[in-house]
């Protein structure tokens, strides 16, 4: 058993330290592990493990009795909570920002179950399963509101950036039954699972986040959304062993899903208001609705079947095909509260009905014939085709469709490992993948604003390689490079259709290329029997270019510095030390520092301050301008067989320059702990 206790001392944003961390700024502690075993007469064993920390809101217990000519029977309890910052947007003309409604959001999860099962010798194995799981409380969203405050507040009203947050309520009960058995060379299996989702969940912001709460003009918005899913499944596996060369798998399962939805979105002068006609508006931000009401149900059959052959030695062969079909449909209604119609509501209704077909084919093979070499290669195919439609009445039927599309996808690898001395080996691996997808829109109307509905192809390739060493240089270090590097290129065809004016033609672009190239490298060393040292450290360039971009002469700044071609470069740092003090004194050290530096502000690299407005109106700045160091200490030392006692230290400093400094924070840790055997 071993019993801690620490507190963590936080100056800046708490909320982002426990997010990141995970860790409750404040004191924290309790039973940090448990562990209890005993034998139950001649067979049998009953196992107790957990740990409990209060503080962190961090529990887990579980109980096993296993007797191996019986069965077993088995339970536990998981809580544990998470933490999100809360934060919105930042707008750097007016270096604003609004503060989160809940400062100190968190979910917590919880999980019960029991388990039960037979393995009696010569009979089939059974086994029953419940467990009920459930998530509550309040997270960040990344949706966030629109802000409409007036004077002193001076920011365009279509600017999302006012903090958002959801409030989850969630809970799952899971039935399931299983049985096993091997007749012959063949195992079998089968599955039954039945699944009860019960979710009601709540988005929450304000529009005009300057008013107090029922002051006039506060407005309030409160979607929320509820959803029932009856989930059946079953599923099973066979395995045939005919011989050493020659093994059949095959594998299938069913899935049926019933949905049941409702909810409403209010704006009201109040959280969990009620509806005032006053703030029904026909204007977008306000485009609200009642008493929404749903059903649907989805199909889902799936196979597979795999062979593995040996057909001479160290030869492996393996083909495999998997058949997919699902198919879904949903229909709901609602009342609109921004349109005119009796009582006010305009009646809407819409309808999704959706198919999609898979065929799957891989082939795998390895070679381990060659000295010193181990050589693989494998080819994958799919062929995808299905069928989207939905369509809505009165006010939405704008965006009705019914469009069929394909898929055919394609990856091929090959592969290498070279042992040329027992101290070095080196790895390679290469792949191009394909994904073509064809689109056939019916044109059910004439605009065709919703994903993929404008789209008539789109090809994506991707080429990838990777190259590792590892080197046992001398007897005391070791070396470890890898180095990686990602090829993408998006073309796509956009749709022939008449939007209007002027009339659109099928014309290809190459609408995005994606660079990565990722290097790393570790080094191990040991100059002393009692001391080691570790060092890592990465460096990533992913690029993302896209022909837009370059428009009206913004070259590599964008276009008008308004849309810019996206970088996520950054490298990382970490080393650890150990050093056996004595024999029963340890100490040991580690840092690791992250740097990502690609922010791209297009409010400041305009020339005066009215082109900085539109420019920040239009879009947002880009990139990441992130610093991380975290330092740890820690000192353990054995007292005797049954005592060890150890004292932590750690240190964290974080900055983010595109929030404005909002998630800055630094915070100190300090844990001692006990852990005692008996």
């Amino acid at each position: 058993m071993t019993l801690g206790v620490g507190s963590s001392f936080v100056t800046g944003n708490k909320a982002e330290f426990q997010s990141q961390r995970n860790t409750k700024s404040g004191v924290f502690g309790g039973v940090q592990d448990f562990h209890w075993q005993t034998f139950v007469g001649k067979n049998a064993t009953f196992t107790m493990d957990g740990h409990a920390l209060v503080g962190n809101h961090d529990y887990d217990i579980k109980l096993d009795y296993t007797d191996p000519t019986l069965g077993y029977l088995r339970m536990g309890y998981t809580e544990f909570r998470t933490w999100y910052d809360g934060d919105g947007g930042y707008y750097p003309p007016k270096n604003e920002t609004f503060q989160p409604y809940e400062s100190d959001p968190y979910i917590d999860r919880r999980s019960a179950w029991v388990e039960g099962g037979l393995t009696l010798p010569d009979w089939p194995t059974l086994s029953f399963r419940y467990e009920y799981d459930s998530r509550i409380g309040f997270m960040d969203s990344t949706s966030w509101g629109q802000n409409s405050s007036g004077a002193p507040n001076t920011l365009p009203p279509t600017k999302n950036i006012v903090p958002a947050y959801l409030g989850i309520d969630e809970t799952r009960n899971i039935f399931q039954g299983n049985i096993a058995d091997k007749v012959g060379d063949t195992s079998t299996g089968l599955t039954l699972r039945y699944e009860l989702d019960d979710t009601k969940d709540s988005t929450f912001f304000q529009q005009d986040p300057l008013n107090a709460p029922g002051a006039t003009g506060s407005r309030f918005v409160t979607d929320y959304d509820v959803e029932k899913n009856d989930i059946f499944n079953v599923h099973g596996f066979t395995e045939t062993f005919f011989d050493d060369k020659v093994t059949f798998s095959s594998g299938f399962s069913y899935s049926n899903v019933d949905t049941n939805i409702g909810g409403s979105r209010i704006y009201s002068n109040a959280y969990n208001g009620p509806y005032l006609p006053s703030y029904a508006s026909s204007a977008a931000r306000n485009s609200g609705y009642l008493d929404l009401n749903g059903f649907g149900n989805t199909n889902e059959y799936v196979y597979n079947l795999n062979l593995m052959l040996t057909p001479i030695k160290n030869l492996v062969i393996i083909p495999a095909m998997r058949f997919e079909y699902d198919s879904s449909d949903l229909s709901d209604g609602f009342l609109n509260s921004a349109t005119t119609g009796p009582g006010g509501f305009t009646p809407e209704a819409a309808a999704t009905d959706n198919w999609t077909s898979s065929v799957a084919e891989s082939l795998e093979i390895r070679y381990t014939g060659f000295r010193d070499w181990s050589l693989y290669a494998s080819g994958e195919w799919s062929e995808d085709w299905g069928n989207d439609a939905w369509d809505s009445e009165p006010i939405l039927d704008t965006v009705n469709f019914n469009q069929d599309w394909d898929r055919f996808c394609q990856k091929y690898t090959v592969g290498a490992n070279w042992y040329p001395l027992a101290q070095l080996n080196f790895g390679v691996q290469y792949y191009h993948q394909i994904h073509n997808y064809n689109y056939n829109n019916d044109h059910l109307t004439t605009v065709q604003d919703q994903y993929p509905g404008y789209l008539q192809d789109q090809d994506i390739k991707t080429d990838d390689m990777n190259i590792r060493a590892t080197w046992q240089a001398l007897s005391n270090v070791a070396l470890v490079t890898r180095y990686d590097f990602q090829y993408q290129t998006i073309d796509t065809t956009s749709d022939p259709f008449v939007t209007g004016s002027p009339v659109f033609s099928a014309t290809t672009v190459q609408s995005a290329v994606v660079t990565n190239h990722i290097l790393s490298e570790n080094a191990t060393w040991t100059p002393l029997p009692r001391l080691y040292l570790q060092v890592g450290g990465s460096y990533v360039i992913n690029t993302v270019d896209t022909p837009a971009a370059g428009l009206g002469g913004g070259g590599p700044t964008g276009y008008n510095n308004v849309l810019l071609d996206g970088e996520n470069n950054y490298y990382t740092i970490d080393a650890s030390v150990g050093y056996a003090i004595d024999d029963k004194t340890n100490l040991q050290l580690q840092y690791d520092y992250y740097r990502a530096d690609d922010y791209y502000n297009n409010a400041g690299s305009a020339t005066t301050a009215a082109a900085a407005t539109a420019n920040t109106n239009v879009g947002l700045p880009y990139g990441a301008d992130t610093e991380e160091h975290n330092l740890t200490a820690t000192l353990t030392h054995q007292i005797n067989k049954s005592l060890e006692v150890s004292l932590k230290y750690g240190f964290s400093k974080y900055s983010d320059g595109s929030t404005g400094g909002q998630d800055n924070y630094t915070a100190q840790i300090v844990y001692a702990s006990v852990k005692y055997g008996f």
